[in-house]
Formats: structure tokens, C-alpha cells, sequence
């Protein structure tokens, strides 16, 4: 029986100030953008290529956690050089390429699977992009 993450709740505290930080910095595409009752909004965006999708949303039911409170949230690329350089160029604040290295992040790449850039979205939620080997 396969099991798949199809949707995350991200809380955020203005939807239309994440929408575009998601869609046009983040390059996300939004799948959904609706009103689903009295001051209810519900925006759902995926990242290229994923299978998994975010949700942001105002009102009743969306999310009752606090904005900025989700970390570690993580996307896989196959160039994290590249991938971060189209992060700073759609104006992302997102740091440097760090690996781990004797249990410390140190600037620059590190080996497979250890090569990453963290950035916050408006609200500080945490994300972090990690350089998958062989992702096509």
C-alpha cells in the first residue's frame, strides 16, 4: 500500500502576502485560490515537480497554529548552487550553501545529500533546500 504526503498547512498571517511569496519568489504554482464560506480562504501551491502541495488560508478550520511556528520544512533539487541563485534572484533572503560537517554547519558544499541553504518565508516559517544526487 503505497502512503503519500499530498498536503501541508503552512500558517501564515496575510494570504495574499504569502500567495506571492510562495508563487512568485518561490515559483510554486497556485492550484487553488478560494473562498469557501464567511472570511474562509484557502490558497493551495506546489512546488516544480513535486507531488506534495502547501495549503495557506484565513479563517475557521484552515489552521489553528500560530504563523511563523512550522520549521524543517525541506525541498529537494538536484543543483543547489543553481536553485539558490534563483532564490536571490526572485528576492528570496535565503543563506549560504552549508553542509554539516563534525556536527556543524560550515559554509560551502558539502558531499552527497549534505549540501544545504535555509531561508523563512514573510512569517518565519523554516525552510531548507538539500541537493539530492541523481534528482532529475
Amino acid at each position: 500500500m503505497d502512503w503519500k504526503l499530498e498536503l501541508v498547512p503552512i500558517p501564515v498571517a496575510d494570504v495574499a502576502r504569502a500567495k506571492r511569496f510562495y508563487s512568485e519568489q518561490m515559483g510554486f504554482t497556485v492550484d487553488h485560490d478560494m473562498s469557501v464560506g464567511d472570511g474562509v480562504r484557502i490558497v493551495q501551491l506546489t512546488p516544480p515537480g513535486s507531488g506534495c502541495s502547501i495549503v495557506i488560508g484565513a479563517g475557521d478550520g484552515v489552521t489553528d497554529v500560530e504563523p511563523g511556528s512550522v520549521q524543517g520544512l525541506q525541498l529537494v533539487v538536484p543543483d543547489i548552487a543553481a536553485a539558490r541563485a534563483q532564490l536571490v534572484e526572485r528576492g528570496v533572503a535565503a543563506g549560504p550553501v552549508q553542509h554539516v560537517e563534525n556536527g556543524e554547519l560550515t559554509d560551502g558544499p558539502g558531499g552527497a545529500w549534505n549540501s544545504f541553504v535555509y531561508f523563512s518565508d514573510p512569517d518565519g516559517n523554516g525552510w531548507a533546500l538539500q541537493e539530492r544526487p541523481g534528482l532529475n
